[in-house]
């Protein structure tokens, strides 16, 4: 499963979470914690994807630099069977130094792409726990907040409220069937 998927359910099971007044909703702190171990399990992979196209530079360079190794070993072996013909040997150096450079610059360019695509995986997953840890910490705010005096009446709304949490929790588990939609629609009606 991927990062997004698992961030995808995540701010869907944000959004299903029960309204308390003042904007606040209600969300299951084992449910969140086990969002947050799925995008751990889940975030080497990404990762990883950019680590092996920042591995991949290296191979196209040692390749690169293998192959101007090649050519001008080989320009040299003809410069000594040839001195008299100077312009062979110059267009090996020549042909050597335009492979080299070009090798130097698909590594440039290889490692750029690296570097931007995890920087860009790596802003895109923090704007995510951003979101999530806000939602979190606004929900831990809306309980501290509805906690009543000692001798208050019994917290029954709160009570009703996590057991609704739960509730839709578990629905978001399991994939919904139409009892399940209807129950879910008349239970908020």
């Amino acid at each position: 499963m991927s990062v997004y998927r698992v961030l995808d359910k995540l701010e869907s099971y944000v959004h299903e979470g029960t309204w308390l007044p003042a904007g606040y909703r209600i969300l299951s702190e084992e449910r969140l914690v086990e969002f947050v171990e799925k995008i751990r399990s889940t975030l080497p992979k990404e990762v990883g994807r950019a680590q092996i196209i920042a591995k991949d530079q290296d191979r196209v360079m040692r390749a690169a630099q293998e192959k101007a190794s090649a050519i001008v070993e080989q320009a040299s072996n003809v410069h000594e069977e040839l001195l008299d013909q100077h312009e062979i040997v110059q267009r090996a150096r020549t042909t050597a130094e335009v492979v080299l450079r070009e090798a130097e610059e698909r590594a440039r360019r290889v490692r750029d792409g690296a570097d931007q695509y995890a920087a860009a995986v790596l802003a895109e997953m923090e704007s995510r726990l951003a979101a999530a840890l806000g939602s979190v910490q606004k929900g831990r705010v809306a309980l501290t907040n509805s906690a009543r005096p000692a001798g208050a009446p019994a917290q029954q709304p709160l009570a009703d409220a996590a057991a609704k949490s739960k509730r839709a929790a578990f629905d978001l588990q399991a994939p919904p069937d139409t009892a399940q939609l209807e129950s879910v629609g008349a239970a908020k009606n």
